[in-house]
């Protein structure tokens, strides 16, 4: 599929400021003339926020495996690309998602620890080698961001998990992010002001080019 728009995402721990970095990118590329829908995963269409709830709810009794929470991962994925991503691109739309396939290496292949054999066929069926035109990654320490995230309120299954599992997370994200020509890392844990200025830096950048 030919895509004339552009596909920008932004990644992060819980209480990184994900949502704050949509809205300073948002306005930056809509100020650029450009037409932007903004999406996050898991999420974006009806069927997919559905498996959303599925992914964030506290089953009780049944433990969900890490199997299960995978696929779902994709599978939600799947519909967005299919259903929004690729069409809104096609029509020379700008995308910018919150969470992309990035969260699902850093999340489920760091923090579950699940092997990159088992993830691979996944992004070969979903992705199709589709990747983002460029990825905004929120850096912040697990402690710091768990913290923050408790004070927005309630938290969700994942949220719950040990430190542990954030800390794995973050150290994959890391990785990826370095092996990535198209993510630039922001350091969320200096001055906010300082945050906002980078970020704002970083897509005027990418506007430029």
């Amino acid at each position: 599929m030919i895509h004339t728009g552009k596909f920008i995402v932004i990644e992060g721990l819980e209480g990184a400021g994900k949502s704050t970095a949509v809205s300073i990118v948002k306005s930056c590329i809509e100020q650029a003339g450009h037409s932007l829908i903004c999406t996050r995963e898991p999420g974006g269409t009806a069927m997919a926020e559905a498996i959303r709830e599925c992914v964030k709810k506290d089953w009780q009794n049944e433990t969900v495996t890490t199997e299960a929470e995978l696929l779902l991962m994709y599978a939600a994925r799947a519909q967005l690309l299919h259903n929004v991503i690729h069409p809104a691109l096609a029509a020379g739309d700008w995308v910018l998602g919150d969470r992309h396939d990035m969260s699902s290496q850093a999340y489920q292949g760091g923090g579950r620890e699940i092997p990159q054999a088992l993830i691979q066929p996944l992004r070969d069926i979903t992705l199709k080698g589709f990747v983002p035109h460029f990825t905004f990654y929120l850096d912040v320490e697990p402690s710091v961001g768990l913290q923050r995230a408790r004070g927005r309120g309630e938290l969700d299954r994942i949220e719950q998990l040990d430190i542990s599992f954030f800390e794995r997370t973050r150290a994959r994200y890391l990785s990826l992010a370095k092996q990535d020509d198209n993510c630039v890392v922001i350091n969320t844990m200096q001055p906010i002001e300082s945050v906002h200025q980078d970020i704002q830096f970083a897509i005027q950048q990418f506007l430029a080019v």
